[in-house]
């Protein structure tokens, strides 16, 4: 006999893709909905059908123009504005508007909700049992060295079933913020591990430049959250031959590294291609003048996983604490081997590589924060490789992939706790 029925309240307060934390509520929606609970997802996307949810309902709460976030995006419509720099009165009333949409559906076995700020605060306001997902995002951005926020963080946090945390460095971050907190349990995050998969080359490129001919019209690439206009040739182009291609997917902000990378690829008989968006993109540009790079702009996974597929290596250099490494699991799910700066929770992807790699290869998977010559060097010995060793390092990051990141393993972790 399988597992009893559940009914689950998932909430996530922004979109459901791009992002690790949108990406984390949006599968874990699917993976709890596949395997036959009653599932509602609560959250902002404008268009949640563009996503396969394993027909779990979803919900977008009426919360006004007010969007508090961590970061600063640009989201259509609505009143964008840093935590911080909210009134707790306005911060209460937005709590309020989510909690009564999920009140408004009746009572869940569950109630899961994404970020202890203002996730745990919504779950609280819901007057029922609920857990939490703490990431990095609200911990380093909004909550660590604010207070109020940060005894605000640890109240819902003291109210929760449980708290996950994605890796053990997040939960040594919500004690260094929040306080000692109780019923911390460390599940790492998924990777849909049919999604991403290594596909030959040929037919990843056929697939790729099939892929970016389905995009949308951006005319002068003014939309940043979007790919640029004719990627379809410039994929053509860049990609034909053998040539050795590096590749990093993410957000384009300072505190992700690129120009670690930029500056790692010097003297690399290699190319590079740079996916995402964000406001470090022109300064990234000009440090990689002399460098065969492409920028893409943003792309989704419907053209990511063609593109890992393509690539020799992926790289993840960020200088600032990761929660988990999403980028990093998803590369070595499709046969690209990840090379991660070795801190926070990056760390433990190299941990979960290392236990697969071939011997002689463990020490390529990681370098140490900020330091671009050993970057440099890890690169080019994964590009050196040949014939069996390059097939036996892209095996063993797919197998570490299978084994410890997969969403229906993480799914019945989580629903284990509550």
């Amino acid at each position: 006999m399988g597992p009893a029925r559940k009914r689950i309240h998932v909430w996530h307060g922004y979109l459901l893709g791009g992002t690790g934390s949108n990406i984390y509520a949006r599968e874990l929606t699917r993976a709890w909905a596949r395997a036959g609970h009653d599932v509602t997802l609560f959250s902002q996307d404008p268009a949640p059908e563009r996503f396969d949810l394993g027909g779990a309902v979803a919900v977008r709460p009426d919360t006004g123009p007010l969007l508090p976030v961590f970061v600063l995006d640009r989201y259509a419509g609505r009143d964008v504005r840093l935590m911080r720099a909210c009134a707790r009165e306005e911060l209460d009333a937005w709590v309020e508007a989510n909690a009564a949409a999920l009140r408004a559906h009746g009572p869940a076995d569950l109630v899961f909700v994404n970020h202890v700020l203002l996730g745990g605060a919504v779950g609280a306001a819901v007057r029922g049992p609920y857990v939490v997902k703490a990431h990095g995002s609200e911990l380093e951005y909004a909550l660590r060295g604010d207070p109020p926020l940060s005894a605000w963080g640890a109240s819902v946090l003291a109210g929760a079933q449980a708290t996950i945390a994605g890796s053990e460095h997040i939960r040594h971050v919500i004690d260094e913020v929040c306080g000692p907190t109780e019923r911390v349990h460390v599940v790492p995050p998924g990777v849909d591990v049919e999604l991403w998969r290594p596909e030959p080359r040929a037919l990843a490129l056929e697939r790729l430049i099939a892929e970016a001919r389905r995009d949308p019209p951006n005319p002068g690439n003014a939309d940043d959250r979007l790919a640029d206009e004719g990627n379809a040739a410039r994929f053509a182009a860049f990609l034909a031959g053998e040539r050795p291609t590096v590749v990093y997917f993410g957000k384009l902000i300072e505190n992700k590294g690129v120009q670690i990378l930029l500056e790692a690829m010097r003297g690399l008989d290699a190319r590079l291609a740079v996916v995402g968006f964000g406001d470090f993109r022109g300064e990234l540009e000009r440090r990689a003048q002399g460098l065969d790079a492409l920028f893409t702009g943003a792309l989704e996974h419907r053209h990511l996983v063609h593109l890992l597929a393509l690539s020799d290596v992926a790289v993840v250099p960020s200088i600032f604490p990761e929660a988990f490494g999403m980028v990093a699991a998803e590369a070595a799910a499709a046969g690209c081997p990840p090379i991660v700066a070795d801190h926070s929770g990056l760390a433990e992807i190299a941990r979960g590589l290392r236990t697969e790699c071939p011997e002689g290869l463990a020490d390529v998977v990681a370098f140490p924060n900020g330091d671009a010559g050993a970057l440099h060097e890890r690169i080019a010995r994964v590009l050196a490789l040949r014939g069996p060793q390059r097939a036996a390092l892209r095996g063993a990051a797919r197998r570490a992939a299978e084994a410890r990141w997969s969403w229906t393993s993480v799914a019945e972790r989580v629903l284990a706790l509550a």
